[in-house]
């Protein structure tokens, strides 16, 4: 199978996922109507924030946790349509210097494919197999499919070593394979498997609340019911607070840790909050640069800046950004909530007259 088509196969079956902590990527097997992902991706959460090419952000529940071989399942939303049908590829098939690619979402970027091969195809560690390859992963592509030449998922995407180049670790397909078919009679239970002995064991036959019916070993189930049991503290508090009571559902929103991005309109709003410069950012990127008559434009925006003062234009590479800073000492429910409310309409408002009046362009979007 080319290359390209194995890309364009995958684009609507790989997902992005977020929790308060961080991003990570998953990938939906149609035969097991389940979406894989790393253990490390969802840590101890009962549910994440998931986002597909076909469907928009939502809560899925973390059906299943095996932190010994970092993997974990979702399960998938009720209006999944026109996925693909990805398969499990045999690893026990593959060899060293096969061709492979790694596909996920690293650093946020929607979707993204690296070509590499396979360096070793058993490297050991922890006293379990992974795939060594050299094609690029980054933070961000945990949990995605690594997938051979057939267009087969033959790994996950599970971790690097830290300043090497191109040095990245794939769990082999044969464990996630192993994993779907000890849980599918179990299929929509929450199920933990046994770091100890490999047990899959569930809330009903755990012994004595906490310890493995099978070998006697201590287990944690996740405490947390949903992600918004899970404490939230200081400026991000006041922060999901405001953008609560503007409406908005603070968990579908985020898109990091101390990082949310709200659809104003047309715009769209990053909000970030840095705690070691005390400021909290917000960026509404608006509409890109005509092909011409910039100067009009130009004099257009200077003239708004000086009338507005609370916010203030100003351009990313082509784009023309709205943004409003604030002092976290500053920031108040009521504080906050005036700015916010302020910055989604006016950057509605000037995304809209811009492209309107002054012949501005949209942003471009990812297909």
């Amino acid at each position: 199978m080319a290359i390209q088509e194995i890309i364009a196969r995958y684009q609507n079956a790989v997902v992005q996922i977020a929790t308060r902590t961080g991003t990570g990527t998953g990938f939906y097997l149609p035969a097991y109507d389940l979406i894989v992902t790393n253990y490390h991706v969802v840590s101890d959460m009962q549910q994440a924030i998931i986002k597909g090419r076909t469907f928009d952000k939502q809560l899925a529940p973390v059906v299943f946790s095996d932190e010994r071989h970092d993997i974990a399942f979702l399960m998938p939303p009720q209006n999944v349509n026109d996925l693909p049908d990805l398969m499990l590829g045999d690893y026990s098939f593959l060899r060293n210097g096969d061709r492979v690619a790694a596909i996920g979402h690293p650093y946020g970027l929607n979707y993204t494919a690296t070509l590499g091969v396979v360096s070793r195809v058993d490297r050991v560690q922890r006293g379990i197999k992974y795939i060594q390859i050299d094609a690029a992963i980054n933070p961000g592509n945990s949990g995605g499919p690594l997938v051979n030449e057939r267009g087969e998922v033959v790994g996950i995407n599970t971790f690097i070593i830290r300043g090497a180049d191109n040095l990245g670790f794939a769990l082999p397909s044969s464990y996630l394979k192993e994993a779907l078919d000890q849980y599918l009679p179990m299929r929509g239970q929450i199920v933990l498997r046994c770091p100890s002995c490999g047990a899959f064991v569930t809330r009903q036959t755990v012994d004595n609340g906490k310890y493995c019916p099978n070998c006697g070993a201590e287990l944690q189930f996740p405490r947390q019911t949903t992600i918004e049991d899970v404490p939230v503290t200081g400026i991000a508090k006041t922060i999901e607070a405001i953008l609560s009571k503007l409406g908005y559902n603070a968990e579908l929103i985020r898109s990091g840790q101390n990082h949310w991005e709200i659809e104003a309109g047309s715009a769209t709003v990053r909000i970030s909050y840095n705690p070691a410069t005390y400021f909290i950012v917000s960026d509404a990127f608006l509409c890109r640069l005509p092909k011409q008559n910039i100067s009009v434009l130009y004099t257009y925006l200077l003239r708004e800046n000086y009338r507005t003062q609370a916010k203030l234009f100003s351009l990313k590479d082509d784009s023309i950004v709205l943004s409003s800073l604030l002092y976290d000492l500053e920031l108040t429910v009521e504080s906050g909530e005036a700015m916010f409310k302020d910055l989604f309409k006016g950057a509605d408002f000037y995304d809209t007259l811009l492209i309107e009046q002054y012949g501005c362009l949209p942003i471009l979007e990812e297909s």
